[in-house]
């Protein structure tokens, strides 16, 4: 498959979660609704799945080289943190937010299509590219999933309805998030000292990259002292803005313009 099949497997997803969604109604009293409700929810992540495994066929290369890509990624695994949650947890509301962020993500796609380009540039053509790019993405998974619960709690808690459940939820995404930030920055490093011959150069993508894992050190600093947990949900929360300067934003400074991490598309 290539970008021409993409809005129609975009859409596909979004229907299939909407569907799923709207079957949790009636699934309350059911258990036939309540299974397939399930099956749409993962049948439309099975579909980002399936398409994004065949894109990664046509391009003949890992498809992480543009935002676009990158953007593909979050959104087929982001919902399966919400589904993953749920299990673990037994919290149900989780997934619905996660839904809805793929669903953002994929209708950017669709504004913003990327043009389909088999080339990788020779410092991408390593066996660290797919490691590190993946690391960090699975970790922003986690933190975006760590940063919506975070903002849940913090309405809850304002509605007198506070969750200690969610707290730990939130915390232990956020820990997970972190340490996958962690090997991202090793990775990188080992990389660049294979591409460059310099384990780190304060390139802005890297600066942004080293905030953010001083951003959520300082999360856990906190909890390490003892900080009330529905304090931190406002933390958690505030936190993610930082990577998704990280993420995108970095590549609209003036200083990031010739930055060889900046994505194209």
């Amino acid at each position: 498959m290539t970008l021409v099949e993409f809005p129609a497997m975009a859409l596909a997803a979004v229907v299939c979660w909407a569907a799923g969604s709207l079957l949790q109604i009636p699934a309350k009293n059911s258990r036939i609704f309540g299974s397939l409700s399930w099956l749409f929810m993962l049948g439309g992540t099975l579909v980002l799945a399936w398409f994004l495994a065949s894109y990664w066929i046509a391009l003949e290369r890992p498809p992480l080289r543009t935002l676009g890509e990158t953007r593909l990624w979050y959104a087929t695994l982001i919902p399966v943190v919400g589904f993953l949650v749920e299990y673990r947890y037994k919290i149900g509301w989780l997934k619905y937010y996660c839904m809805g962020l793929a669903t953002v993500f994929l209708g950017i796609n669709y504004l913003h299509p990327d043009v389909f380009e088999k080339a990788l540039m020779p410092a991408l053509q390593s066996p660290w590219f797919v490691p590190h790019v993946v690391v960090y993405l699975v970790g922003y998974v986690l933190l975006a999933a760590s940063a919506v619960s975070g903002w849940h709690n913090v309405i809850q808690n304002f509605r007198g309805k506070r969750s200690e459940k969610g707290e730990s939820m939130s915390h232990y995404l956020a820990l997970l998030g972190f340490v996958l930030l962690t090997f991202g920055l090793i990775f990188g490093a080992l990389w660049a000292k294979e591409a460059w011959g310099h384990y780190w150069t304060w390139d802005p993508k890297e600066t942004w990259a080293f905030i953010s894992w001083l951003a959520y050190l300082g999360y856990l600093h906190l909890v390490a002292r003892k900080t009330d947990p529905r304090k931190l949900q406002w933390y958690l929360g505030l936190s993610f803005f930082v990577l998704l300067v990280c993420w995108f934003g970095v590549n609209y400074l003036p200083s990031a313009q010739n930055s060889v991490h900046t994505y194209s598309g």
